[in-house]
């Protein structure tokens, strides 16, 4: 009889621990799901696919390509020539008929891939990282410029708690490997920073 009323209190204070991180792992998910959300929302009200989603060809004109969203530039089709009209006839920039690569004055600029690929994406960025990127327009915080068209400069100013919503949902994001090409600078930018 004792070893039963000694299971007994066991059994209730496992079934109620069980309980427990039942709900705290509900209320976690819940939280995650709604940061996700959150970053959903940011991520489409900031434009972001406007750049780094390829497009297809509508009657009402370009549109992200569903199957390709936040892929980045097409690895396939990589631009080394800077378009003749670039500087001329009013024009700073041009871009191609993705709008995921921009010529300037910086040279010619690729979007970059934001899915969660953890080889060709950002499947392995940590939010220390994504928020220094936006923070300073280096590449995970510390790289190569983030150059234009990218608005980090905007983006500098959200919260850390909206630009980790923004990771957390990006890292939800179908993996698509699409490795984007590096960006290619002008030849007098190069020959500048080579003197």
């Amino acid at each position: 009889m004792k070893k039963i009323s000694i299971f007994i209190p066991v059994l209730v204070a496992l079934i109620l621990i069980s309980a427990g991180l039942n709900t705290i792992a509900s209320d976690n998910d819940t939280a995650n799901t709604e940061k996700i959300e959150r970053g959903r929302y940011l991520v489409t009200i900031s434009g972001c696919g406007d750049c780094h989603s390829p497009k297809m060809m509508t009657k009402l004109g370009p549109v992200e390509d569903t199957a390709r969203l936040l892929s980045g530039h097409p690895s396939n089709e990589y631009i080394r020539q800077i378009p003749e009209n670039m500087g001329k006839d009013g024009w700073l920039a041009s871009c191609n008929k993705h709008l995921t690569a921009w010529a300037g004055p910086w040279g010619i600029s690729f979007a970059s891939n934001l899915t969660s690929d953890k080889e060709t994406g950002i499947g392995n960025w940590k939010d220390n990282q994504f928020i220094q990127a936006m923070r300073t327009g280096k590449h995970r915080g510390f790289g190569r410029p983030i150059l234009p068209p990218m608005p980090w400069a905007n983006l500098a100013k959200a919260t850390d708690e909206d630009l980790s919503a923004m990771l957390a949902y990006l890292l939800s994001t179908k993996p698509i490997a699409n490795k984007v090409p590096e960006p290619y600078p002008l030849k007098e930018n190069t020959q500048k920073q080579e003197n």
